[in-house]
């Protein structure tokens, strides 16, 4: 049996579908909630397996807040699991946090995006920077000492100042971890198809720059492209994807390496409901090498020398600002974080 591997859930269900995200969701009913929990419990049978990390994402999973103490009772832990669910700050409240908390969830991840109400309206959320701060609170009240949260850059509306402002409320509040996306327009979602004003490219970068600096100033460490954390707290169950330790997901949408294949689950919840065990496909055996590299260079620890080294003739393309060596390990700059796609391209190229 395998011990220590992630566990990824997907819940597919929202109130209401947000216009930049190509997350797959359909409309929460609640009559599906016990059909989906059934179905994720058979899947964990099948596949069994120990997991030192269980994560809800969705989707809004919080919508499933009973369903989850029951799919966790159901789940094989190892040692001292990170159990994370994704929340709705507007779907946050006593019941449902209580709830998560008494069935062993011990790490909240909250879509707050932003402090301020002009671009969350923008943004087309359904809450205020108010609930946002005050379903923090909330948790912290409920048990919960380790809360991330995500932030969203380069946003209709957003300037220097007014991220700025969303920094300094954010880290006023109990949380320890942040992740921090650039608003990228997906061609299938309400924004693709009708793209809003947005900074350019030169006041994106500056933005995501600003952010670095701001969360660093508020003893958040970057330990990867998206990733702020303080106190350690680190996602230990994102780290897995990042590190290539096996995790499987479970669920339409679900993507999975395990037993050292990556496949993944079409994107149909009324197959996903009715199958004994869920389709997936395959994404067939990945090259370990350029895996470790194109995966361990979104990290600030960067990869080792061994790695390197297959491409160090290669180094000298790449402009010095955008990375740096020490103790023997080459990780990029949060300059070169703005265009590692470009730069992993490159080195790739010339492995040896």
């Amino acid at each position: 049996m395998r011990s220590d591997g992630g566990l990824y859930i997907h819940v597919p269900f929202c109130r209401k579908k947000c216009p930049y995200c190509d997350f797959y969701s359909v409309g929460f009913r609640e009559e599906f909630s016990e059909k989906y929990a059934d179905a994720v419990i058979r899947n964990i049978r099948h596949y069994g397996g120990r997991f030192d990390s269980v994560y809800f994402g969705g989707g809004t999973p919080i919508l499933l807040y009973k369903e989850i103490l029951r799919i966790l009772e159901q789940i094989d832990f190892e040692g001292n699991a990170e159990i994370t669910v994704e929340c709705c700050p507007n779907e946050m409240n006593e019941q449902t946090l209580k709830t998560l908390r008494s069935a062993g969830v011990n790490r909240l991840s909250v879509g707050v995006q932003s402090l301020c109400d002009g671009e969350l309206s923008a943004l087309g959320r359904n809450h205020s920077a108010r609930e946002a701060e005050n379903s923090v609170l909330l948790a912290e009240k409920s048990g919960f000492d380790n809360i991330s949260a995500d932030l969203m850059l380069a946003t209709p509306q957003q300037t220097a100042q007014t991220l700025k402002n969303t920094i300094n409320r954010l880290c006023a509040l109990p949380i320890t971890h942040v992740s921090a996306y650039i608003l990228k327009l997906e061609p299938n979602t309400v924004f693709g198809k009708n793209p809003p004003p947005l900074p350019d490219e030169d006041e994106t970068a500056e933005l995501y720059l600003l952010a670095v600096e701001e969360l660093e100033k508020h003893g958040f460490y970057q330990y990867e492209i998206s990733s702020f954390a303080r106190d350690g707290k680190f996602s230990r169950h994102n780290l897995k994807y990042w590190k290539r330790n096996e995790y499987l997901g479970i669920g339409p949408a679900a993507h999975s390496f395990w037993g050292g294949e990556r496949f993944y689950v079409p994107r149909r919840l009324k197959e996903f409901l009715s199958a004994e065990i869920q389709e997936v496909v395959s994404d067939g055996v990945p090259n370990a090498l350029e895996e470790e590299i194109m995966l361990g260079l979104r990290l600030s620890d960067g990869i080792p020398r061994r790695l390197w080294e297959r491409f160090s003739k290669a180094l000298p393309l790449v402009p010095e600002k955008y990375y740096r060596i020490s103790d023997d390990r080459l990780s990029l700059t949060s300059e070169g974080f703005l265009v590692s796609n470009e730069i992993i391209a490159l080195l790739l190229s010339k492995l040896q």
